[in-house]
């Protein structure tokens, strides 16, 4: 088991039953990412500020520096090449307030995230949902929308999954029913897959207490 999954369950023991899914998930992302594919996430309220967070994390370095290497330097200026640092690409679908209100206004506004999806995803990139009941219709509808597109679908939720479960290829379904209770869980589950995937291309994310 990967070492920051093992601290992850030695911190939070409940999610014991969520490793065999959350090991997945980092395989997908991994495999995504090698491939030269992004990753595009939503949510709603809480979700929502999940999504963005867990973006902010892929984009810059999380606990690593990510220096990067001497041909990505050499093709830049001096200062930028020091200061920028590697990235996985990763769009919170929750960023387009624009296109959010003119398409909700205009059409409708549950399909706001299925539209952007159609718009930004191709085959092979990934969709993450963020519902803490599954059941978002806006978020099961931008699934449906990445199926046709031959995306992979993944799902974090609560105990029971919802509709979203029936949606993805994967859903990660933490053992609990309250809202806030599953969103406090869900923070360390993508926390986990960042320090994991920053070790996986970068060489940073030493396991720590």
């Amino acid at each position: 088991m990967n070492g920051h999954l093992t601290n992850l369950l030695h911190r939070y023991p409940r999610l014991i039953d969520c490793a065999p899914e959350v090991e997945r998930a980092f395989e997908i992302l991994r495999d995504a990412f090698r491939r030269g594919n992004k990753l595009l996430l939503c949510g709603n309220g809480g979700s929502a500020a999940d999504a963005e967070h867990w973006a902010g994390e892929l984009l810059k370095g999380f606990v690593s520096k990510r220096p990067l290497g001497p041909v990505e330097k050499r093709a830049l200026p001096a200062e930028l090449g020091l200061k920028l640092q590697g990235a996985l690409p990763a769009i919170p679908l929750t960023s387009f307030g624009p296109f959010s209100t003119a398409f909700g206004n205009d059409v409708d506004p549950q399909l706001t995230f299925a539209q952007l999806v159609w718009g930004l995803g191709r085959e092979g990139d990934v969709l993450v949902g963020i519902s803490t009941s599954g059941n978002a219709r806006n978020v099961c509808a931008a699934m449906e929308t990445a199926r046709a597109r031959r995306m992979h679908c993944v799902g974090l939720s609560g105990s029971t999954g919802g509709i979203l479960s029936s949606l993805c290829d994967l859903c990660v379904k933490v053992p609990a029913s309250e809202t806030y209770i599953i969103q406090e869980l869900h923070l360390p589950i993508y926390h986990c897959l960042s320090l994991m995937l920053e070790a996986e291309f970068f060489g940073g994310g030493s396991v720590g207490g």
